[in-house]
């Protein structure tokens, strides 16, 4: 028998592979605004649309349990499928959790993991409405679907930037990456010691944007109090590099972006030194910061400069200049995104 030839994920990339599922899909209601291709879909209700996205978190993937705790894991998931509806500019209501739990997770888990969650709905506002759950035989999965609602002239693609564009963060970056590596280097100094003491001391900001990462609703709030409607945005969830080219992917332009602008924390600095890791690398393949990545136009400059709460990083450009990132010293360096690994 003739044996057909299977194509590896990893060759397509993350984003290939989105490609290639959805594009056979069709669609067959007039209230489907947009199906895949941003942060949520969006759902025609008239004056308004529903937003709905999902997100899934599996254990040995996303998160290890023999660190992560459960409450904290709780809060992540909601604030991770949360931030999927403030990257389209619309209010988060309701959340749906599914899980997949194995026989070593007890009740009392599943009460500290709800726990979590609750404290992240009753944070920003929104209401956890049901779910499901089933046998696993890999570990724990957390899949969250959430949904949200604005007005259609509220609603931000990440197919709007326009050439001269300005880019912004709403925070600092590799933050996260950077409290991954120091869970997983204790966990290995530790391994096999009896009582461990894992030596945080200096690092607890870059746990806490690992272990609890913030929803950015006070950005969107800030932005609409200030008339700014931003051009494009998206979570940044996958690094800088990789959420950047996707806004110029969708938006069909370049971008330019100025390393000695990009924000990083000083702890992300002193441990990313301490590990040999180049810290501007964290920043922009890290992945895991949850921070909002937004265009507006060249003359809000002004008025997002006196938000106090952003940073402006560059600029759009046209579609052939590409993906940039340009050195302290003039050198341009194009950015590739990172391959698929989870």
């Amino acid at each position: 028998m003739e044996t057909k030839k299977v194509t590896e994920i990893a060759s397509l990339g993350e984003f290939g592979l989105i490609d290639r599922l959805t594009a056979r899909l069709k669609r067959r209601n007039t209230t489907t605004l947009l199906a895949a291709g941003d942060d949520a879909a969006v759902i025609d209700l008239g004056e308004e649309v529903m937003l709905l996205t999902t997100d899934m978190m599996t254990e040995g993937i996303d998160f290890d349990l023999s660190y992560f705790p459960l409450k904290h894991l709780g809060y992540k998931a909601i604030v991770r499928g949360v931030n999927d509806i403030l990257a389209m500019n619309a209010k988060p209501e309701q959340v749906v959790v599914a899980l997949g739990i194995s026989a070593k997770i007890g009740v009392e888990a599943l009460d500290a993991l709800y726990e979590g969650m609750e404290h992240a709905c009753e944070e920003l506002g929104v209401d956890l409405v049901g779910g499901d759950t089933t046998a696993s035989m890999n570990g724990l999965v957390i899949t969250i679907t959430a949904t949200g609602r604005a007005k259609k002239e509220d609603v931000v693609y990440r197919s709007g930037a326009k050439e001269h564009d300005l880019i912004c963060i709403s925070s600092n970056l590799g933050a996260a990456y950077m409290g991954l590596h120091l869970l997983e280097r204790e966990k290995r100094v530790l391994k096999g010691v009896e009582n461990p003491e894992p030596q945080f001391g200096g690092y607890e900001y870059l746990l806490e944007r690992y272990l609890k990462p913030r929803a950015r609703q006070n950005i969107i709030n800030a932005l609409a109090e200030n008339g700014i409607r931003p051009t494009a945005m998206i979570d940044l969830s996958d690094g800088l590099a990789s959420d950047l080219r996707q806004i110029c992917r969708a938006s069909q332009c370049g971008a330019r972006i100025y390393l000695e602008r990009i924000p990083i924390a000083q702890q992300t600095t002193n441990l990313a030194e301490e590990m040999h890791i180049d810290p501007v690398i964290a920043a922009l393949n890290g992945g895991e910061d949850h921070e909002l990545l937004f265009t507006v136009p060249l003359d809000m400059q002004e008025k997002v400069m006196q938000l106090g709460l952003v940073d402006v990083i560059g600029h759009i450009t046209r579609e052939e200049s590409g993906v940039i990132l340009v050195t302290p010293d003039g050198e341009g360096i194009a950015l590739k995104a990172q391959a698929f690994d989870r």
